[in-house]
């Protein structure tokens, strides 16, 4: 049976999830990000690739902090590749028995109902691209990818380094996706660092090594990406309060000294990280992704 994401040639025609992409596709698409990364700063003119091309897209009218940068980020991309670009409202949906008759050539979706984007890829007419901006707790696999790029950026190599994903993992969709891209590219060590309470189940299986306990999981670590706080709706559900979560969970310079004297620390809303510019990667990112599932090279 083939991967709901590639199509009959191997190639990546929705963009769903990093689950169950191949080490070269992954590459591919990083490979990509550097040659957009330019353009996304304004250095080049505006692209053709996706010109004639209509791009939908679905957020929250009313998104506030990453999800609004997400669509910013997405946007910018899509313009830059002189997509046309069209914004629908949750209501106007299509569920997965009418999406087949989808007028557009993309659709981008962010939905709190997981799985929603594997079944508008399920049943939208060949023509259309389902991309995935995040599923519920499921998926963000744009967000995976940006944080994969920045380590790539900065450390060059995955083989050898320990990477710790610190905070409410359980309900992180963008966690989910960076463990399947990071242990499918190769990284040496996996971890996650959380309450019990907010680690999901078959971490394991993933090859990931869980700790609840901040100092053992530190130790030695080559990168840290710092997760969004809980949401309010783990208040006294997963955890006492933030503060107690802060106490015990918070990263500061102390602790931090636990770690590899060159650790990289990726905090969630961080516009720069080193020489980088996050924000014109983020829009990289959205244009390696649009113009792959559309089947255009760059």
């Amino acid at each position: 049976m083939r991967h709901p994401q590639l199509n009959r040639h191997g190639e990546l025609t929705h963009l769903l999830s990093t689950e169950g992409l191949s080490r070269i596709l992954l590459t591919r698409v990083l490979d990509s990000v550097e040659t957009y990364v330019v353009q996304a700063l304004g250095g080049v003119a505006t692209s053709p690739l996706l010109q004639d091309k209509k791009v939908k897209a679905c957020f929250r009218t009313n998104a506030v902090n990453s999800e609004a940068k997400a669509r910013e980020r997405f946007e910018r991309a899509a313009r830059h590749l002189s997509a046309e670009v069209f914004n629908i409202g949750m209501p106007n949906i299509p569920t997965a028995l009418d999406c087949s008759d989808l007028d557009c050539d993309i659709l981008v979706i962010k939905h709190p109902s997981s799985g929603l984007p594997f079944l508008l890829a399920q049943h939208s007419a060949p023509h259309v691209h389902i991309v995935n901006a995040g599923d519920g707790c499921h998926a963000d696999p744009t967000q995976a990818l940006l944080d994969v790029y920045t380590i790539r950026h900065i450390k060059k190599d995955f083989a050898n380094l320990t990477i710790v994903i610190l905070g409410d993992v359980l309900h992180s969709p963008a966690a989910r996706s960076t463990i399947h891209a990071l242990t499918t590219l190769g990284v040496a060590e996996m971890r996650v660092v959380a309450p019990l309470t907010l680690l999901p189940e078959g971490l394991a299986q993933l090859g990931v090594r869980a700790y609840t306990e901040l100092s053992q999981g530190l130790k030695d670590a080559d990168v840290v990406i710092m997760l969004p706080p809980p949401h309010a709706a783990s208040l006294g559900v997963h955890i006492p309060s933030l503060s107690e979560f802060a106490l015990s969970f918070g990263l500061t310079e102390e602790k931090l000294k636990l770690a590899q004297a060159d650790c990289l620390v990726i905090m969630p809303e961080a516009a720069h990280i080193g020489d980088l510019n996050r924000e014109a990667v983020g829009v990289a990112v959205w244009m390696a992704v649009l113009s792959s599932v559309a089947g255009a090279s760059s």
